[in-house]
């Protein structure tokens, strides 16, 4: 539910924000990290061919799962269970963290099933009716074959049996320990002839309220969004080169943004009117992201970068990502401006402004 919005104070910083209008925040970046993620797949899909969206979600899955399959698994408590259980369970829980429709089924100790009925999180709305359906198994590919890998179980697969881009109920499917060793080929199987049994919501786990309580969620929900543009931007870069991955990165950005803006700024119940008012928006979309950011007279002065904390990336990602920032302006007031300049320490001094008329 959105909030009502409030006016700016021109020229004053903005207020502290509550908790709940922190939550508030962090849920509408949230969902315009998960529109980006998904508006690029499709950019890639459009302007460059099924073959290379389908590498790029599998190595934006394969880089995803090697960073946070294994440590997943002891911050969800699943360490010591059988594999298929552990490996079905961590999908479950960890995509509901991030908001995703899921649900789960143990079978047996070496055949548990996760299923994520319509509809499906990362091609939101429309977009279900442009993902190739080899883009969709990239994603299978790239994640959920390898978890027998990590687990150092190389009898452990997954056997899909339907996906909503090919028309079924859902996308479906089974962890299975196998009698006997696979090899790359047979991690990833497909039986559309079979079907998930059905799933009695009352009886699906949950997630333990000491453990997770309502502020640990609320972030995990924001990085699940972020963590795809955090691997993927640099996944593109290396797929395409910088200059192409500027191009086809910069225009997807630009296009969420400026059709994420009017549901953000309801989200956020702003209604800015002047330059200063904008920045009190970049403010909060920058702070909900995790970063540290100061006013300084007309700017803001970004000190630290939390999507790429730790990381090493090309340049051209940071132009890329303002991209989304500028979409965010353009549809409210197509004459302003966004610069930005280096501030120290990898940090950017942002301003907006209206260039003078000639």
């Amino acid at each position: 539910m959105a909030r009502q919005p409030e006016q700016s104070a021109s020229g004053q910083p903005a207020a502290e924000p509550t908790a709940a209008e922190r939550g508030f925040a962090e849920r509408a970046v949230a969902q315009l990290y998960h529109s980006w993620i998904t508006g690029l797949i499709l950019a890639l899909a459009a302007r460059k061919g099924a073959a290379t969206a389908e590498e790029f979600v599998f190595r934006l899955f394969r880089t995803q799962h090697l960073e946070k399959f294994l440590p997943g698994l002891d911050k969800l408590g699943l360490r010591g269970q059988p594999h298929a259980v552990a490996a079905a369970k961590y999908h479950y829980l960890s995509n509901q963290l991030g908001g995703v429709k899921v649900e789960y089924y143990e079978e047996s100790p070496i055949k548990a099933w996760v299923r994520y009925p319509p509809p499906r999180w990362i091609w939101a709305g429309t977009a279900i009716c442009g993902i190739p359906s080899e883009v969709n198994r990239a994603m299978l590919r790239g994640w959920h074959a390898h978890n027998g890998v990590s687990l150092g179980n190389p009898r452990l697969g997954f056997v899909c049996t339907g996906t909503t881009v090919d028309g079924q109920p859902g996308l479906e499917g089974y962890y299975l320990e196998h009698a006997q060793p696979l090899n790359e080929d047979q991690r990833l199987q497909f039986r559309p002839e079979q079907r998930c049994p059905a799933i009695d919501p009352a009886a699906l786990p949950r997630l333990d309220a000491v453990d997770w309580p309502a502020e640990r969620q609320a972030k995990a929900y924001r990085n699940y969004a972020m963590e795809y543009l955090r691997n993927g931007l640099p996944v593109l870069v290396s797929l395409l080169g910088p200059e192409e991955a500027r191009y086809i990165g910069r225009i997807a950005a630009l296009q969420i943004g400026m059709h994420g803006s009017d549901q953000l700024l309801a989200e956020l119940g702003r209604a800015p009117t002047d330059t200063a008012g904008y920045l009190d928006v970049l403010q909060v979309v920058l702070e909900a992201s995790g970063d540290q950011v100061v006013r300084e007279d007309q700017a803001l002065v970004q000190r630290d970068w939390r999507l790429f904390r730790g990381l090493q990336v090309h340049p051209v990602v940071r132009d890329i990502w303002l991209a989304l920032l500028e979409g965010l302006l353009a549809t409210q007031d197509r004459f302003l401006r966004l610069r930005a300049q280096a501030s120290g320490h990898g940090g950017l001094r942002l301003t907006v402004a209206r260039p003078d008329p000639d």
